[in-house]
C-alpha cells in the first residue's frame, strides 16, 4: 500500500512569521504556502525548478505597497520577491526560492478605456488578448504580439519586454508603454512618465528613492553616451534589461520606462501600466509559402522582408510536422498542400496590411509578382489566406510552435535554454547555418522557428536532462551559441529576457555593467527584488545566477524514472508552455482553471503535482504501475478496515496526496487538455491513475460507488421507473443524494427506449445473427450504440436516428445494453473500468467485423472508445464507432434526399467540449451536414457548460459549475427562440439547460429528424 507521503515542499522552508504578519497588517489578497501551490510556482516554461516559499496575490496598489512595508521590518529584511505574470517564461525570471508575487488571480481589470487619446490604463495581471477583446468594439488594439497572448499578462509583458510577430512594424511592449505605477521596496509608489528636463530637474532635487534612482539614470546617460552606443546593438530587438539606449525619446524626453521595461522585477513591482493603442489593421492577408528546404526558407525570407511586407515568420521541417499532426492542422491544410514534388520542409508566412481592399490587392499583386517568377529560390507553390478566420487559424499554428516542439515521443525533447537568439537580418542565413552545423555537431536535433524580419531565431535543443550526460550540453551550447551571435553582431536574449543567463551580462556589457549596477542599487539597494538576476549591487556579496548551478526540473525527474514518467500520460513532460492558462471563457481548455483562476487546478497545475507524487514514491522505492497491480488483484473489502484507519489516523492529514486529490477533484474530465495541450498532457487519464491508488489507501465518499454503479442499475431503475421518479422527485429523496453527496437527479421519461423499439420493430443487433445476411444487407445496416443515460434519460435522441436512419432506405438497429464505463475511469476504479471495457470492446468488435456501421450518440461516451479504451486497455474496436455526423458525412446523398429544408430560421451548434477538443473535424462535417440540406449552420463558439458528465452532479462542484455555464453558455441559450434554434450535442449539455434554464436545446439529429419530408 502507499504510505503517507511528506513532501519536502510541505513545510514553510524560511520566513517564519512575515505571511502571518503580513495578513495582521491588514492584506487583503490570497497568501499560498500549502506544498501544492509553491510546487506549482516552482517551474515556468524554462529547464529549471525552485520551490518558492510562498506565493502572494495582491488585490490592489495598497497590497503591493503593504508587501514593500512588511518587508521593511527588521525581521523580514532577508526575505527576497520575485514578481510573476503569466508565468511562462522560458529562462526562470520569475522563479525564486523567496516569496513570488502573482497578479495575475485579482489585479486582472481593466481600468480605463479611452478611444480619442487611444489610451488604456489597466492593472498588471490583464491578459494581453482579454485587453485586445475589450479594445476590438473601438477599433483599437494593443499592438505587440506573442505567442502566448492568450495567457500573457501586461505586467509580464513589460518585465520581459516583450513582442513577437510583427516587432518591425510595431516594436516592442516598451515602444507602447506611457505609464507605469510601480511600487518600490521602501513602500513608496510612482508613476513613471516621459518627462522634459524641466519635470526631470524638479524630480532629481527630491531627496528620497525616486530622486535618487532619477539622478543615477540620468547621470549614466549623460556621462556615457558614447559606450552606450557602441554597446548596444542596433537591433529591432535592441537590448531588453536597463535599455539605457532608449532613457532619451526621439523627442528629447526622459522616459524611466525604458529601463523598467524588460527588468524582469529585479526593480520594482508593476502595479498597473498606460498603454498607447493603436487602429486595427482594415485589410489583412497571409501569403504561406512552402520551401524544398528551411535554408531556401531563410534565404529568401531576406528578399521578402525588402518588400515592405508587415511581416515574415519561418517555420522549419520539425515544427511544421508536428503541426500536421496537431488539432489546428485540420483548419489549416488547405493552405498547406501535400501535392509538391518535393514535401514541404519549410514555410514562410508574409503578413500583407492595408487600409482598404483595393490597396490590399495591389500589394498582394505585387508580391505574387516577386514570387511567381522566383521558382529559382526554392519555393514550390504559395496560397493566399483573406478570412478572418482562417488568418487566425494559421496564427494560432505558429503560436502553438513553441508547445509543440514538446510534442514528441520518448524523453528526450526540445528544450528552451538558447531559443531567442538575435543578429542583423541581413546575418541572419549565415548565422543559422552556423548554428544549425554546432548543434549536429554535438549530435543535438531541434526544431527551429522565428521572426526572420527581425533576425531572430527561436531553436530548442533536444536533449534529455535526467541524463547525467546531456546536463553538461547546457552549458556546451550555450557558451558556443553566446560566442556565434557575437560573431555575427547580435545577442544571446533577443526576446525572452535574461533570466538564469544573466551570467553574460557582465561579459556582454564590458565597462557598462557597473552602471547596471548602479541602476540596481538605486531602485533595491539591498538586493531583495529577484536577485541574482540582470545586475547586483555591487555594495552587496550576491552573485549573478549560472546556467548551471541553478537546480534543474531533469534532476527531480531522474528520481523518477523514464518508464514511471511514460506510464503516466505525460504528466511529467509537461513543459509549462501555459497554453492551458487562456483566459478566454468560450476556450474548452480549461475550465476548473477559467472559474478559479487558480493554477493549481490547471493541466499544468496538475501535471506538477504528479511529478512531484511520483517522485516522492520513487524515494520511497516504490513502483506505482505494481501498486496499481496489486491493489486490483486484491480484495476491496479486505482492505477496509486498513483504509477506514488511514482515513482517521490524524498523522495522515498532512499527507502530500491530499493536495494532489484536492487539485484532481474539481477536473471535469472533459479531456479538453488531451486534445489541446500542445504536448497533449492528458489529466484524465493520469487522474483516473491516481485516484484509484489514492483511495487504496483512503476512504472513497460515498458518492463515488453510487456513480461508479450507476450504469448497471439504470437497467434495474427502469423497471421500477415510478419510485425512482418518486424519489429522485421528492424533496426527501433530493435531500438523500445531497447526504450523498450529489444533487438532484434527472427522472426517467415516460416511454422507455426498449417500449419505443419496440413499437418501431427495431430489434438488438446480435452478431452471430447478422453475420448470417449477404454482404448487401450488412451495407444497409446501421447500429445504434446509446449509451446508458442517453438512452435512460433522453431517449427522443435515439428515436429521431432511428427514424432518420429509416427515412434514408437504412436498416436501424440497437447495440446490446452495454456498460460503456467513462464513469468508472472518471472516479479512478480503474480495474472495473479496463473489465468493462474489454467486455463492450469484444462485443463491439464483433460487430464490426460483420461489417455494419456502429454510430454513438454522445460525444463523450462514444470518444471513450477511442480513447480512454485504447489508453487503458490497449484495445478499441477495429471499426470505430462513428460520432453521428461521422455517419451522416458518410451519407450525404442518401440524406439530402429525406429532409425538407425550413425557411427563415437560424441554426445554431453548441458543441460538446471533449467533440470540440479531441475531434476537430467533427465541427467541419456537422456544417457538412447542414449544408448538404440546405441549411445554414452556425457554430457557437462556447467553453463549458460546467455539467461534464458527473461533475456538475457532484453537490461539492455544483456551484463551479452553474459559474461556468453562466460564463459562456447562458448567453446563447437564453437567445433560442422561435426563429433560432439552439441544438446541444451533449447529453450533458442538454441535461445542464434543462436544469439551469429549464431550456432542452435539441440534438442536431432531433432537428434533422423534425424535417423529414
Amino acid at each position: 500500500m502507499i504510505p503517507r507521503l511528506r513532501s519536502d515542499h510541505g513545510q514553510q522552508q524560511s520566513h517564519p512569521g512575515f505571511f502571518e504578519r503580513l495578513v495582521e497588517a491588514g492584506f487583503a489578497g490570497d497568501v499560498e504556502t500549502k506544498a501544492a501551490s509553491r510546487t506549482v510556482s516552482a517551474t515556468d516554461n524554462s529547464i529549471y525548478q525552485i520551490v518558492p516559499s510562498g506565493i502572494l496575490f495582491p488585490k490592489s496598489v495598497d497590497d503591493l505597497k503593504l508587501i514593500a512595508s512588511v518587508l521593511s521590518e527588521r525581521r523580514f529584511r532577508q526575505i527576497a520577491i520575485a514578481p510573476r505574470g503569466g508565468g511562462t517564461g522560458t529562462n526562470g525570471q520569475s522563479l525564486t526560492s523567496g516569496v513570488v508575487v502573482d497578479c495575475s488571480r485579482n489585479m486582472n481589470r481593466i481600468l480605463e478605456i479611452d478611444p480619442v487619446r487611444r489610451i488604456a490604463r489597466v492593472q498588471a495581471g490583464v491578459v494581453k488578448d482579454q485587453l485586445n477583446r475589450a479594445l476590438k468594439p473601438y477599433g483599437l488594439f494593443f499592438a505587440p504580439e506573442l505567442s502566448t497572448s492568450n495567457r500573457a499578462t501586461i505586467g509580464g509583458m513589460v518585465s520581459t519586454d516583450a513582442c513577437g510577430q510583427g516587432s518591425c512594424l510595431y516594436g516592442k511592449t516598451s515602444s507602447h508603454v506611457l505609464g507605469l505605477h510601480i511600487v518600490l521596496t521602501d513602500g513608496s509608489d510612482w508613476w513613471s512618465r516621459p518627462m522634459d528636463d524641466a519635470q526631470l530637474g524638479g524630480i532629481m532635487a527630491q531627496q528620497d528613492r525616486i530622486g535618487d534612482i532619477h539622478r543615477t539614470v540620468e547621470t549614466i546617460v549623460r556621462q556615457k553616451r558614447e559606450r552606450i552606443a557602441a554597446v548596444f546593438p542596433k537591433l529591432n530587438r535592441y537590448m531588453t534589461g536597463y535599455d539605457l539606449a532608449h532613457i532619451r525619446r526621439e523627442d528629447g524626453r526622459f522616459d524611466l520606462n525604458a529601463i523598467l521595461c524588460g527588468s524582469e522585477g529585479t526593480l520594482a513591482m508593476i502595479a498597473e501600466a498606460e498603454l498607447n493603442l493603436l487602429p486595427i489593421p482594415a485589410k489583412t492577408a497571409l501569403v504561406n509559402i512552402r520551401y524544398s528546404d528551411f535554408n531556401a526558407a531563410l534565404e529568401d525570407a531576406r528578399s521578402l522582408t525588402a518588400l515592405k511586407v508587415a511581416s515574415v515568420e519561418t517555420v522549419d521541417e520539425k515544427v511544421l510536422g508536428l503541426a500536421r499532426k496537431d488539432i489546428v492542422w485540420i483548419g489549416i491544410a488547405r493552405f498547406f498542400p501535400d501535392g509538391d514534388a518535393v514535401p514541404a520542409n519549410g514555410i514562410n508566412i508574409v503578413e500583407v496590411l492595408a487600409d482598404d481592399a483595393a490597396e490590399l490587392e495591389e500589394k498582394l499583386a505585387a508580391l505574387r509578382e516577386t514570387l511567381d517568377r522566383g521558382h529559382d529560390a526554392g519555393r514550390l507553390g504559395y496560397t493566399v489566406a483573406r478570412d478572418h478566420q482562417d488568418i487566425e487559424a494559421i496564427w494560432t499554428m505558429r503560436k502553438r510552435a513553441v508547445g509543440l516542439l514538446g510534442n514528441v515521443d520518448g524523453p528526450i525533447r526540445p528544450v528552451a535554454f538558447v531559443e531567442d537568439t538575435a543578429v542583423p537580418p541581413e546575418n541572419l542565413a549565415a548565422y543559422i547555418r552556423e548554428f544549425r552545423a554546432l548543434l549536429d555537431d554535438a549530435g543535438v536535433s531541434y526544431g527551429m522557428f522565428g521572426h526572420v524580419d527581425a533576425g531572430v531565431l527561436h531553436v530548442r535543443p533536444a536533449l534529455d536532462l535526467t541524463r547525467e550526460d546531456h546536463v553538461p550540453m547546457v552549458r556546451r551550447i550555450s557558451d558556443a551559441v553566446v560566442a556565434l551571435t557575437r560573431k555575427h553582431g547580435g545577442v544571446l536574449w533577443g526576446e525572452h529576457g535574461k533570466g538564469v543567463r544573466s551570467e553574460y551580462v557582465p561579459e556582454f556589457f564590458g565597462d557598462l555593467y557597473p552602471s547596471l549596477q548602479d541602476i540596481k542599487r538605486a531602485f533595491d539597494p539591498e538586493n531583495r527584488l529577484n536577485p541574482g538576476k540582470i545586475a547586483a549591487p555591487s555594495s552587496v556579496s550576491a552573485p549573478l545566477l549560472k546556467i548551471d548551478a541553478v537546480p534543474l526540473r531533469g534532476a527531480s525527474d531522474r528520481v523518477i524514472g523514464n518508464e514511471i514518467r511514460a506510464a503516466f500520460d505525460n504528466a511529467a513532460y509537461c513543459n509549462g508552455n501555459g497554453a492551458c492558462f487562456d483566459f478566454d471563457e468560450t476556450s474548452p481548455m480549461c475550465p476548473s482553471y477559467k472559474a478559479t483562476r487558480d493554477r493549481r487546478f490547471s493541466p499544468k497545475g496538475r501535471a506538477m503535482l504528479m511529478r512531484e507524487w511520483l517522485r516522492l514514491l520513487a524515494d520511497k522505492g516504490i513502483d506505482p504501475r505494481k501498486e496499481a497491480g496489486r491493489l486490483r488483484s486484491s480484495n476491496s473489502f479486505t482492505r477496509l478496515p486498513a483504509r477506514l484507519f488511514n482515513s482517521l489516523n490524524p498523522k495522515n492529514r498532512a499527507d502530500f496526496s491530499h493536495e494532489v486529490r484536492e487539485a484532481m477533484d474539481n477536473c471535469l474530465a472533459c479531456k479538453a487538455c488531451a486534445g489541446q495541450c500542445p504536448v497533449k498532457v492528458s489529466v484524465p487519464a493520469f487522474r483516473s491513475k491516481f485516484l484509484e491508488l489514492y483511495y487504496g489507501r483512503y476512504l472513497r465518499p460515498l458518492k463515488d460507488p453510487l456513480v461508479s454503479a450507476i450504469e448497471t442499475t439504470l437497467p434495474w431503475m427502469r423497471r421500477v421507473r415510478p419510485l425512482y421518479n418518486l424519489a429522485a422527485g421528492t424533496s426527501f429523496g433530493q435531500r438523500l443524494m445531497r447526504a450523498a453527496g450529489l444533487t438532484s437527479l434527472p427522472l426517467l421519461p415516460q416511454t422507455s427506449l426498449q417500449t419505443a423499439a419496440r413499437r418501431l420493430g427495431i430489434a438488438t443487433a446480435a452478431p452471430e445473427v447478422l453475420a448470417k445476411l449477404s454482404v448487401a444487407e450488412r451495407q444497409a445496416i446501421v447500429v445504434f450504440v446509446p449509451d446508458a443515460f442517453t438512452a435512460s434519460f433522453d431517449p427522443d435522441v435515439v428515436i429521431a436516428a432511428i427514424k432518420l436512419a429509416e427515412k434514408m432506405g437504412l436498416s436501424p438497429l440497437l447495440a446490446a445494453s452495454h456498460v460503456n464505463g467513462k464513469a468508472l475511469h472518471v472516479h479512478g476504479y480503474v480495474g472495473q473500468f479496463e473489465k468493462a471495457a474489454h467486455r463492450t470492446a469484444s462485443y463491439l468488435q464483433r460487430l464490426a467485423e460483420t461489417g455494419v456501421t456502429l454510430v454513438g450518440l454522445d460525444p463523450s461516451m462514444t470518444l471513450a472508445f477511442r480513447s480512454e479504451y485504447k489508453g487503458i486497455t490497449g484495445i478499441a474496436p477495429s471499426a470505430p464507432v462513428l460520432l453521428p455526423q461521422e455517419w451522416l458525412a458518410a451519407n450525404i446523398e442518401r440524406l439530402a434526399k429525406s429532409i425538407m429544408p425550413p425557411s427563415g430560421k437560424r441554426f445554431q451548434l453548441l458543441p460538446h467540449c471533449t467533440e470540440r477538443s479531441n475531434a476537430p473535424a467533427s465541427i467541419v462535417q456537422w456544417k457538412a451536414v447542414f449544408d448538404a440540406v440546405q441549411i445554414k449552420l452556425e457554430t457557437i463558439q462556447a467553453g463549458c457548460c460546467g455539467m461534464a458528465g458527473t461533475f456538475g452532479h457532484e453537490t461539492r462542484n455544483r456551484a463551479v459549475s452553474e459559474q461556468l455555464y453562466a460564463m459562456s453558455w447562458a448567453a446563447p441559450i437564453a437567445a433560442s427562440s422561435d426563429d433560432t434554434v439552439v441544438m446541444a450535442t451533449g447529453y450533458s449539455c442538454r441535461s445542464q439547460a434543462k436544469t439551469i434554464d429549464a431550456i432542452r436545446p435539441p440534438h442536431p439529429l432531433e432537428v434533422l429528424g423534425r424535417l423529414l419530408r
